[in-house]
């Protein structure tokens, strides 16, 4: 995701000549185990086929609907300000009257609406975006609306906590200089109940300084595994170890980096693949589902990159990079992640439009999920997908993915058997899906059309998604 005018949009605009020419998915290995790619998508797959809304706003499969939760520049947020500009990665708690949602504002430039620089939330005035924090009930009807964090740069993604709090990321390399007065690229934690805790926000700088976009965290060892999004060179992924004697919790990881020797704090380090013995350079190199590395962790010489972009401390022999890494979620005893697309002339070694990982802490291995080929006819809307970005782990089985690519635009849900499905359809515009995460108690989905910024509440008929058996 990302705000600059070479978005993914742009730049894959009729890029796409000579790809596979349709849309392939794979097993997600949980319960099927390795299998071949296959194609994507049958009428009789997940929930159904998606009934046009009259609203023109979300197309959704039979006995679905939706609640708009939130609006940027219509519904107001308690300090009187209109509902922030960009809709983000979103996480979603457990409420005192149904949920609460802390939503990422990726705002970098001149977008409408910022998020509002108030007194005691704000790290550094010059900056537009952050998080705000949305009450709903039961019915995902909204109650409250309120400042997180401001005066952060570019939220992108995140993720939930074990200890019931949401990481906003800034996806930047922003320096202090113009009208930032401080540096930017870092990781911020927000408390969805206590406001009090996100006074004065502190950058968890121990996590790095580079282009976040997501995490998940480990609830066992509270390691932290984080995605980058960028390019010249490709990005990387990361994990931070916690330092011996750490004990994780509300306010834990804000201490640890207010020490003196915070900004160092545990290791973070880059992954490296292997094949047996074979380094892999990309994650690109992957192209059959089932694909599993082995996986080594390169230290960072200098996390917060001082001198030398984190990515650019390392020769392409020593890690492994990709190529618009994206969203990330803990489940099944993992983390996953998506790589949303590759191209050759971005120095990826093969082509596609959409990976998913996922990472085995014990095993300590790396394996392909799910792969999109490269979507030939984006305009087309007939099971063709390309660019999954935001993810979330569906208590239904499979996961849910957010669609950023060209074309139409989706919610895609990819069942255990590999099999991928449309949830949702943008009827709006082409604008990106975001922040897909599901209540505590499974029966709402929360997800953003992000342009010009939309909070859904979606519920329905949940259950097992079918996976075209007839």
């Amino acid at each position: 995701m990302t705000t600059s005018p070479l978005s993914r949009r742009s730049l894959l605009r009729g890029g796409a000549a000579g790809g596979l020419g349709i849309v392939v998915a794979g097993s997600l290995e949980a319960i099927a185990g390795p299998a071949a790619a296959r194609p994507a998508c049958r009428p009789a797959v997940g929930y159904g086929d998606l009934v046009p809304d009259p609203a023109g706003l979300l197309a959704l499969p039979p006995g679905f609907s939706y609640t708009v939760v939130a609006q940027a520049g219509a519904t107001l947020l308690e300090s009187g300000q209109p509902t922030p500009s960009d809709a983000d990665g979103t996480g979603c708690f457990r409420g005192p009257h149904g949920s609460v949602l802390v939503n990422n504002h990726e705002i970098g430039g001149d977008e409408p609406y910022p998020v509002p620089a108030l007194p005691g939330l704000t790290y550094d005035p010059g900056a537009r975006g952050g998080t705000t924090t949305i009450e709903v009930d039961r019915h995902g009807r909204r109650l409250r609306e309120y400042v997180g964090v401001a005066g952060t740069h570019n939220n992108c993604a995140g993720g939930i906590t074990p200890w019931g709090t949401w990481l906003t990321c800034e996806e930047t390399e922003q320096r202090a200089g113009g009208r930032y007065l401080k540096d930017h690229g870092y990781v911020f934690e927000v408390d969805p109940h206590d406001r009090s805790a996100n006074t004065d926000p502190v950058p968890l700088t121990f996590l790095g300084r580079y282009s976040h976009e997501a995490v998940a965290v480990d609830p066992y060892t509270h390691s932290i595994y984080l995605t980058e999004d960028a390019s010249g060179p490709n990005g990387l992924y990361f994990r931070w170890t916690p330092p011996p004697g750490f004990r994780a919790g509300k306010g834990a990881l804000r201490a640890l980096a207010q020490r003196p020797d915070g900004g160092t704090a545990g290791s973070l380090a880059a992954m490296r693949c292997l094949r047996g013995d074979a380094h892999v350079a990309d994650l690109s190199e992957a192209t059959t589902p089932g694909t599993r590395y082995r996986v080594e962790w390169v230290e960072v010489p200098d996390r917060d990159a001082r001198t030398v972009s984190v990515r650019k401390q390392f020769t392409d022999a020593e890690v492994t990079r990709s190529r618009k890494l994206e969203g990330a979620w803990w489940g099944d005893g993992g983390a996953y992640f998506v790589a949303s697309y590759a191209r050759h002339d971005d120095g990826s070694a093969n082509e596609h439009d959409g990976q998913v990982w996922f990472y085995d802490p014990r095993r300590q291995t790396v394996t392909l999920k799910t792969i999109f080929g490269v979507n030939t006819d984006p305009e087309a809307d007939h099971g063709n997908y390309d660019g999954p970005d935001n993810i979330t782990v569906s208590p239904y089985g499979g996961v849910i993915l957010a669609e950023d690519g060209e074309g139409v635009s989706h919610l895609v849900g990819v069942t255990e058997q590999g099999r991928a499905y449309p949830l949702a359809r943008n009827e709006l515009n082409d604008s990106e899906f975001t922040g897909p995460t599901f209540s505590a108690d499974g029966r709402t989905l929360f997800a953003n059309i992000q342009s010009p910024g939309y909070v859904f509440a979606i519920t329905g008929p949940w259950g097992r998604p079918g996976n075209g058996h007839r």
